[in-house]
């Protein structure tokens, strides 16, 4: 004998009982924040530089076999180490033991591109002076932090065992008050034992409107501002990566 038909009010509530998790499953399966911009690898600003590219391959053949205690990583701050402004310090503290991986412009995943794609990897140096974060004027201190907080791991992934030296982002006309602010948060991620924190910003004091040791672009470094920069890492490098010989 058949069961007689469920009235259709009694139908429809045992059909929303089969499915008492539909809804929560739709909330679980929501999908997760993107990562912010400042920590996906971007290779917007190399090719951007057809003289990027060819630099970099010059560059980095003349420096193989050469010793390498100390990489310095960075945007256009790190890489005028090399030239102009930078140079006669470059030449008298580090052109004998340092690579310059500076790149102008760079925003922090334009250097983590750099890292994870140009081949470094066989220079061991043991310690890496990072400063970067500058050019992310269009972040939030906390983006810009986690930005930094990527290149750190990146550099520690491509150089293992080396110290890092954490630069304070420098004082920056454009963006003066979001950098202080996203240097409190970079402050933090100093150990003391792998990541040392190096505030250089603390050095160079208002000077009307601008700041000691900065150009009239108030954002890059004077040859004065680069000698404060080596005299401030030489302690650190002294333990760190002492010189031989």
């Amino acid at each position: 004998m058949k069961n007689p038909p469920l009235p259709k009010l009694l139908l429809a509530a045992a059909l929303v009982a089969s499915f008492p998790l539909l809804g929560a499953q739709a909330a679980d399966e929501s999908p997760a924040p993107s990562p912010p911009a400042t920590t996906v690898p971007s290779d917007a600003n190399f090719r951007a530089h057809v003289d990027y590219q060819t630099s970099w391959e010059d560059y980095l053949a003349t420096q193989k076999g050469k010793p390498c205690d100390i990489v310095f990583i960075g945007d256009s701050i790190t890489q005028q180490w090399r030239w102009g402004y930078g140079k006669p310090v470059w030449e008298k503290h580090f052109a004998n033991r340092a690579l310059d991986f500076g790149e102008g412009s760079d925003s922090t995943q334009h250097t983590l591109w750099r890292l994870k794609n140009l081949p470094v990897k066989e220079f061991k140096p043991k310690v890496a002076v990072i400063l970067i974060g500058t050019n992310n004027v269009n972040n939030s201190p906390e983006e810009i932090a986690t930005g930094v907080e990527a290149v750190v791991k990146e550099t520690k992934s491509v150089f293992p065992g080396a110290k890092i030296i954490l630069m304070s982002i420098l004082p920056n006309a454009r963006a003066t008050q979001k950098m202080a602010d996203a240097n409190v948060i970079i402050k933090t991620m100093a150990d003391e034992k792998e990541i040392f924190y190096l505030d250089l910003a603390a050095k160079m004091t208002p000077e009307g409107e601008n700041w000691k040791g900065l150009q009239r672009d108030r954002l890059h470094l004077t040859t004065a501002g680069y000698e404060m920069w080596a005299a401030e890492l030489e302690p650190l490098l002294a333990r760190l990566a002492p010189k031989q010989g």
